[in-house]
Parts: C-alpha cells; sequence; structure tokens
C-alpha cells in the first residue's frame, strides 16, 4: 500500500520602499519591462494584447536549476496591484504585488508569494524554501528596482556585492 500524497502549502510575504510613485513603479512589473531591471531576466511571452502586463498576459520562464512555469496575470488593477499564477508541474504559485503610493513620490510595494504542492517534489521545493532566502531575493530586486528607478541603467549581479 502506498502512502497517499498530501499537498502542502507555504505563504511568505516581504515589504519594498521604493523611491517612486506607483503609477512609475507599476509599469515595471511586466514581463517584457523587467528585462530593463532585472539580472538575470528571461521569459518567452505567450499571450498579450498589448505586448506588456494585462489583464490574461500568459508569458514562461525557464530559470537554470529550476522548474519551466507558465505565469498568468490574473489580477491587474492599474497602479495598485498586479498578481500573478505560475504553475509547473510540482507547485502552484500565485504571487501578489500591492502598490500603496505614500504620495511623496515613494511607494510601499507589499510582495505575497502562495505555493501550493502538486506533488511530492512540490513539498520537497516547499519544505527546502527559506524565509530569509524569500526576503533576500524581494530586497535584492528592491535594490534592483530602485537602482533603475535612479538611474535608468539595470544593476547587474556582480554589482550587487
Amino acid at each position: 500500500m502506498t502512502d497517499k500524497f498530501q499537498a502542502k502549502k507555504k505563504t511568505l510575504n516581504c515589504d519594498q520602499l521604493l523611491l517612486a510613485s506607483t503609477e512609475k513603479v507599476f509599469p515595471l512589473l511586466c514581463p517584457t519591462k523587467e528585462y530593463d531591471w532585472i539580472a538575470p531576466w528571461t521569459c518567452e511571452l505567450i499571450y498579450s494584447k498589448s505586448g506588456f502586463a494585462e489583464l490574461d498576459c500568459v508569458f514562461t520562464t525557464n530559470f537554470p536549476g529550476d522548474v519551466k512555469e507558465t505565469w498568468i496575470v490574473d489580477k491587474y488593477e492599474k497602479n495598485r496591484l498586479i498578481q500573478f499564477v505560475r504553475f509547473s508541474e510540482s507547485r502552484i504559485i500565485r504571487y501578489s504585488i500591492e502598490l500603496i503610493d505614500n504620495n511623496n513620490e515613494t511607494t510601499n510595494a507589499i510582495w505575497v508569494q502562495t505555493i501550493i504542492s502538486l506533488n511530492n517534489d512540490g513539498n520537497s521545493f516547499i519544505d527546502n524554501l527559506s524565509e530569509v532566502e524569500y526576503k533576500n531575493e524581494i530586497k535584492t530586486l528592491e535594490r534592483m528596482l530602485n537602482y533603475y528607478i535612479k538611474t535608468n541603467k539595470r544593476l547587474e549581479i556582480n554589482e550587487l556585492e
């Protein structure tokens, strides 16, 4: 008799302080615009009427050392909220980014990631997912985004140290 699979779920969150208004930040939370400020970023745009993030935009990512994922924008509230659902054979991830304009050319960004496993590989991914590593990743993205906002140039990985 085999053990029945029991799915796992984990939610992680982290806040960012971005040095621009929501009107400047929001358009950058887009699979095609992320080439401008995330190093390394790569994706394949599958569906978008505009060529940019919008409701029902679909794209894939396939980063070295990770699984290929398909992403869909399932919530899109301009200058306020964008939410992606990413899925692979082993997991589903809901990735929500809420923007709060501080009315002083800064924006608080609240990143929430909820992962649900689909099989034992997904459970292993969740078991090995560190809250500290997640927060470090979001803070690295904060540095990259603020650098881009300030200089209009991408901060390369070797410049992070």
